[in-house]
């Protein structure tokens, strides 16, 4: 207990997942909390059980490729807590699908304006008030974004570069003892998968323990437990790196298994936020 206490923490992607999860152990752990997504209903839910632990949390509805939005959500914890010490860009959505000569312009430009852009905005803001104090910023990546074959292409494109601009930026802001840092999951048992495979989330459980080295299905408290440690003083040395959460997926001489990008699920052309229908 008492790990983050006194920090003030802004999360997207907060309403289910790896973000809700995340919210929650923050929660645990003292944090006062300002929490972003697009869900409304399931940002409110999450930011209620935070408040349970005794800690203060809001939702702010949040759209991760609107510079506005993260603006607001960013300097609302400033405004309510006086302070940023810690922000988690982690909003996130499958995006375009499919073959690459079949991939529309306008899909995989959605898709890097919230898995990319999303966190460069998220970035440049939280920046904007932790210079001259620290702080950690923390960003959503994945394994897709360091081998081929783990995801789409757009998603792995934008994975890929979420990884490097934070290694880059972090060489820039390390002299104002803020440290810039990503989380790189392998398959995890969100929504994001769960809600477009036949079977749901129990079905892409048993699929997911087939993916890497140990038997284990992951689940959203892995990468929470990983981003618990990258938002407490206990990490204070660690800076520009990309910490991988995947089981040994990325192990070289690993055992076979699917993919994550070629797990049986509905085809689509565009996997937008799992709260939401996908287009007919």
């Amino acid at each position: 207990m008492g790990r983050l206490s006194a920090k003030s923490v802004v999360i997207t992607g907060a309403a289910s997942g790896i973000g809700a999860a995340t919210a929650e152990l923050f929660a645990a752990e003292g944090a006062s909390l300002v929490l972003g997504d697009l869900n409304e209903a399931g940002g409110e839910e999450v930011a209620r059980r935070c408040r349970s632990a005794g800690v203060a949390a809001v939702f702010v509805r949040t759209d991760v490729a609107d510079e506005d939005d993260v603006a607001r959500l960013i300097d609302r914890a400033v405004a309510d807590y006086g302070r940023l010490d810690v922000s988690f860009n982690n909003a996130g959505l499958g995006g375009a699908i499919g073959a690459i000569d079949e991939t529309r312009r306008e899909d995989w430009d959605r898709t890097l304006a919230v898995l990319l852009s999303g966190v460069f905005l998220g970035i440049k803001h939280s920046v904007r008030h932790m210079r001259g104090r620290g702080g950690s910023i923390i960003s959503t990546s994945s394994v897709a974004g360091l081998r081929a074959g783990a995801g789409p292409h757009a998603y792995s494109a934008a994975k890929a570069a979420v990884a490097h601009l934070s290694r880059s930026v972090a060489l820039e802001v390390a002299p104002e003892r803020i440290r810039v840092n990503a989380i790189c999951p392998g398959g995890i048992n969100t929504p994001i998968l769960s809600s477009r495979i036949p079977g749901g989330a129990e079905m892409t459980g048993q699929l997911l323990t087939q993916l890497q080295p140990l038997p284990i299905t992951g689940e959203p408290r892995h990468i929470a437990q990983a981003a618990l440690f990258l938002a407490s003083d206990e990490s204070e040395f660690v800076t520009g790196q990309a910490l991988v959460i995947d089981g040994g997926f990325t192990l070289p001489g690993m055992r076979q298994g699917p993919a994550p990008s070629q797990l049986p699920a509905t085809p689509l052309r565009y996997a937008g936020p799992s709260f939401e229908a996908d287009p007919a």
